[in-house]
């Protein structure tokens, strides 16, 4: 298999990376191992971070996530900015002329590399926010992440990122301590966070054995 790595645009110092979650913890639990890389790695100059939904709790959860993400960069970053919306959870769709126009705003962070959702996830908030991505950044990579839930909606994805154990001992450790509010219910816990990436890691013939994975829809080489 030939890897391919993320490298910034020639003569520029690192990627400019938007990442894109209907909810408080949809951005860490489905990208949240390959940031970690980027960030340590000191591949990403600037970062925007949106999350669309939110209750007054969950932006104390979502703000506390975020930076505790960001501080994996070495040396911090050049540009950083983090957006909680307050949208209300399960209606995105009821207010498409809104949320496009916080799409037409994020135009001017102008992103390399943007995080969003998959395109056929059967959660409505997560389908349009993959929608306006695509509607709003033609010309972009566009890397689609999955959240394992009830709906059954995992797909075959095609693009893999390998992850470290201790990458992957991060992430779950940061998801568990900063989103109180969800430790309820029985789906997020440690060993959801874990059996993905395995799963992922299995298909990617990952050395460490685990990896993250992303839906790839268009390439250019």
């Amino acid at each position: 298999m030939l890897k391919l790595g993320l490298a910034a645009p020639e003569g520029v110092a690192g990627l400019r990376v938007l990442c894109l979650g209907a909810h408080a913890d949809d951005i860490e639990i489905g990208a949240g191992g390959t940031l970690l890389r980027l960030l340590s790695e000191q591949r990403v100059a600037a970062l925007c971070w949106v999350v669309f939904t939110s209750t007054p709790a969950r932006i104390l959860e979502a703000e506390a996530s975020a930076r505790a993400w960001l501080a994996a960069a070495r040396g911090g970053l050049a540009e950083s900015q983090v957006r909680v919306l307050t949208f209300q959870d399960g209606l995105l769709p009821q207010s498409v002329p809104a949320v496009k126009q916080v799409f037409e705003e994020l135009k001017a962070f102008q992103p390399d590399l943007i995080f969003t959702h998959y395109r056929h996830d059967l959660h409505q908030d997560h389908r349009l926010l993959a929608d306006l991505t695509w509607n709003t950044f033609r010309s972009h990579l566009v890397l689609e992440y999955e959240i394992p839930k009830y709906d059954g909606d995992l797909g075959n994805p095609e693009c893999f990122v390998e992850l470290p154990a201790d990458v992957l001992d991060r992430k779950v450790e940061l998801l568990l301590t900063h989103f109180p509010s969800q430790a309820g219910k029985h789906w997020f816990d440690a060993e959801t966070f874990r059996a993905l990436p395995r799963l992922r890691g299995m298909q990617a013939a990952s050395a460490g054995r685990y990896a993250e994975a992303f839906y790839l829809r268009k390439l250019v080489l």
